[in-house]
């Protein structure tokens, strides 16, 4: 690892972590509104207003900006490190934008759907590019042992932000209609940026290192990031494939689709947030390597038990949701811990570079994996799949025992 790296990789940490954890997760609960709002809320009250599915399903170009992030975190990230605030200063900026989005949308007409689409991909456009500081600022301050908190509070604020947005959102335009529920929304969303932009100003001087020009070359140059991109890719496919099936199997199942919605909700979040607790807890105990390990191990058992279900007749319900669950907190655990190991591969030169380059590949393989399901489990059953996502997570398992060290290596300058 170059000089510089070592040198400002020990600057971390230099703020009190309680603030770190407050501020970047009140921007995970705050980006995920605004994904809550356009992926759950959203559909339900345009259907309500009788838009056609065909145009409902428009709103999924809303993944867009997350997927193709990386294009521009280059030149967020220069931003970012150029000056003592400059995460602040994006972050900032980038919650004005999506607050004058969403104030735009409370006073467009729901039949306008052209124009609330437009207003929806700025929103997310600038969500997604305040991800690229939040996650900068995030491996900049945060020491190595606390990577899994700090985890903790973005996977966990992820969850949050969803239900929020996609339930809690939903239940206020039934109560005082959608114009006051979105004001609302906005009051949410500036309320949890306050911890960052107030604690950003504390962020350290610009370091007196030798000068640098974040790029994605700089990234892909480094084996420490090609491995974890494949490792991202790896570890994602078989969680993946099953996690965008599960509806459908319950479904399939006999389950009534009022326990599905519950399942997907409340009890998903609960999984979830536990998920994330315990991720922050194991890579504590066991590091981020190890962790790491540990979590994709946990996907092959979750998807082995959902393959057992799955060959029952007629499961009771219990087993049902266990399975479900099941995946869901072995999912949100491999979250934590593997972004805890690829924050140390991530550069302090160009770390909003790094890390959007991983969650980038992340989001690219769900989509892909989300596709790929569906038309596996139409052609073969939902046993088939579920069995090839599980033996696909054994294999990155596997891999993962020596592409982990690999990523720990080269991060450490071995």
């Amino acid at each position: 690892m170059a000089v510089t790296d070592t040198l400002r990789r020990e600057e971390a940490g230099t703020l009190p972590f309680s603030r770190i954890f407050l501020a970047i997760g009140g921007i995970y609960v705050a980006q995920s509104l605004v994904s809550g709002l356009t992926f759950q809320s959203l559909p339900a009250i345009l259907r309500s207003s009788g838009l056609p599915l065909d145009q409902i399903g428009l709103l999924s170009l809303g993944l867009l900006p997350w997927a193709l992030k990386f294009l521009w975190a280059p030149a967020v990230e220069r931003i970012r490190i150029g000056s003592a605030n400059g995460s602040r200063f994006v972050v900032g900026i980038g919650q004005a934008i999506v607050a004058a989005a969403l104030l735009s949308l409370a006073f467009i007409p729901l039949s306008d759907f052209p124009l609330l689409l437009a207003v929806l991909l700025l929103a997310a456009a600038a969500a997604a590019t305040i991800d690229i500081a939040c996650d900068g600022f995030a491996v900049d301050q945060l020491a190595e042992n606390r990577r899994g908190w700090g985890n903790t509070a973005q996977v966990g604020g992820s969850y949050l932000g969803f239900m929020l947005g996609g339930g809690a959102y939903l239940w206020g335009v039934s109560q005082v209609g959608f114009p006051t529920a979105t004001l609302w929304l906005i009051v949410a969303l500036l309320v949890l940026s306050l911890p960052f932009v107030l604690l950003a100003r504390a962020e350290r001087p610009v370091a007196a290192h030798a000068p640098h020009i974040p790029s994605l070359r700089f990234a892909l140059a480094r084996p420490e990031v090609r491995t974890g991109l494949l490792l991202v890719v790896l570890g994602g496919i078989g969680p993946r494939i099953s996690a965008s099936l599960t509806g459908p199997f319950l479904i399939d199942r006999g389950v009534d689709l009022g326990v599905v919605g519950i399942l997907n909700g409340t009890a998903s979040l609960t999984a979830g947030l536990a998920g994330t607790v315990i991720g922050g807890a194991v890579v504590h105990w066991l590091g981020a390597r190890r962790a790491a390990v540990t979590a994709l191990g946990l996907d092959v058992l979750a998807l082995l038990a959902l393959l057992g279900v799955s060959q029952v007749a007629s499961p009771p319900l219990p087993l049902l949701i266990a399975a479900l669950l099941g995946l869901t907190t072995a999912m949100a655990i491999g979250f934590v811990a593997l972004y805890a190991l690829l924050m140390g591969a991530s550069s302090p030169r160009q770390a909003g570079v790094d890390f959007t380059l991983f969650q980038c590949a992340d989001a690219s393989t769900a989509t892909a994996a989300g596709l790929a399901g569906g038309m596996l489990a139409a052609s073969f059953g939902y046993s088939a799949v579920f069995g090839l996502a599980g033996a696909t997570a054994a294999a990155a398992a596997m891999a993962a025992i020596g592409l982990t060290r690999r990523i720990e290596n080269a991060s450490q300058g071995a």
